[in-house]
């Protein structure tokens, strides 16, 4: 494959992750949040598990590893999405998209716990400001957390913190079976939960779920952003490394935020596009030395 070929599939993962926020907003016009999720990944599940049973030999999940990594990743980083779903009712899709930007800060975080990592001095610090960032992001109000949006931004911040504990889990078991069908079972089981919840608080589908809009955002989470972007993903990360798979992280809110202002007419105040700075920054710190190595890498001629 050509150095051409890779930056044109991070772009496009980066694309249609963005648009991932745009779209669950429009859905969210027609449909409740955590069914809406369930059924993103009910699309997902069967277009990957179906993928797998073709081309996999052993894509039945065996061994105590893969079943733990299964578990973890359906139930944080899979069911932990639906916090995303009802955050969005109240908060624009760009602002949601920066807030994930905080995702490999909040890794790094729980990997510090969960896998034994050492943090350095500029590290620590590179966490603090990128929490400093994300704070921006929210702009709480300590009298009236309940208020406007500012809840609903709280909510998406747990949809981040889970998100990342779901992938360090994984890490931390070690599975061995194919990362195709291992994220597979594990959307099968997160959407399972999904609608459990759904169920549990009454949610109705209604009439919303037959519109157009509703199906095309709902086809277009499970196939586009969830099971074709996670092969690519998963491609960027086999060539790459995971380090420069989760410079995605910063390309997404991107393309969110443009999307969501000039296509859904979201209004971005200045604290949120500074935050998304600060949180930049802070993951510029920590993570500095992969980041000379890459930069350093990318000045080779002819290295990939």
């Amino acid at each position: 494959m050509t150095r051409w070929f890779d930056a044109s599939m991070f772009g496009a993962l980066s694309v249609v992750w963005g648009l991932t926020f745009p779209a669950i907003s429009v859905g969210l016009e027609f449909l409740p949040p955590l069914l809406f999720a369930a059924l993103r990944y009910d699309v997902a599940a069967a277009v990957l598990l179906g993928y797998a049973a073709v081309r996999t030999d052993e894509w039945v999940p065996a061994g105590r590893n893969n079943q733990f990594a299964i578990l973890g990743g359906g139930l944080f980083l899979i069911a932990g999405t639906g916090l995303l779903f009802i955050g969005q009712q109240t908060v624009p899709s760009g602002i949601a998209g920066i807030m994930q930007a905080l995702m490999p800060i909040a890794t790094a975080a729980w990997a510090l716990f969960l896998l034994g990592e050492h943090l350095t001095v500029r590290g620590a610090i590179g966490v603090g400001i990128g929490f400093l960032g994300i704070a921006l992001v929210v702009q709480p109000d300590p009298n009236n957390l309940l208020g406007g949006d500012t809840l609903g931004r709280l909510i998406i911040v747990g949809q981040v913190i889970s998100v990342a504990l779901g992938g360090v889990i994984i890490q931390r078991v070690v599975p061995s079976m194919d990362r195709v069908p291992l994220i597979g079972w594990s959307m099968l089981l997160g959407a399972i939960i999904l609608h459990g919840l759904s169920l549990g608080v009454g949610e109705l589908p209604g009439g919303g779920l037959t519109t157009p809009a509703a199906i095309g955002a709902i086809l277009y989470l499970g196939v586009f952003a969830t099971a074709i972007a996670y092969y690519i993903y998963f491609y960027i990360i086999e060539v790459h490394g995971a380090f420069q798979a989760s410079l995605i992280a910063y390309l997404v809110p991107v393309v969110a935020t443009i999307v969501g202002v000039f296509a859904l007419g979201e209004s971005i105040n200045w604290l949120s596009y500074a935050g998304f700075g600060f949180v930049a920054a802070g993951f510029a710190l920590l993570k500095r030395r992969a980041l000379a190595a890459a930069i350093g890498d990318a000045s080779i001629p002819g290295h990939r």
